[in-house]
């Protein structure tokens, strides 16, 4: 009788959700756990990476990862981006401007 390794913390619904958000969404450990985290209140991080290691999709092939990080070209430094919204409280209204340096990442 040959023993198939189990989670001992989710169901078998559980582990098919999670596999089924990783395959579908492609996200990171910390993305996944951030999501599912209200799904499935006692999912912890480390029993999500056992999970996913479980069913060889803890680490995702190079050519899908490559896809979706290129997200940005490369920049020379000093190309900025900046992003603006407005915020509302009960004194009346502000405005937040985020700058990012493309290059470098510093915010």
């Amino acid at each position: 009788m040959e023993l198939t390794p189990g989670s001992t913390v989710l169901t078998p619904a559980e582990e098919a959700t999670v596999v089924e958000f990783r395959r579908r969404t492609l996200l990171p450990l910390d993305d996944i756990f951030g999501c599912l985290r209200d799904t499935i209140p006692h999912l912890s991080r480390s029993a999500l990476h056992r999970c996913l290691q479980r069913h060889t999709i803890s680490r995702l092939p190079a050519a899908e990862t490559a896809q979706t990080r290129k997200r940005f070209q490369t920049y020379e430094i000093g190309y900025v981006h900046i992003d603006s919204c407005e915020l509302r409280h009960a004194e009346g209204k502000l405005v937040m401007f985020l700058t990012i340096d493309r290059a470098s990442k510093f915010t």
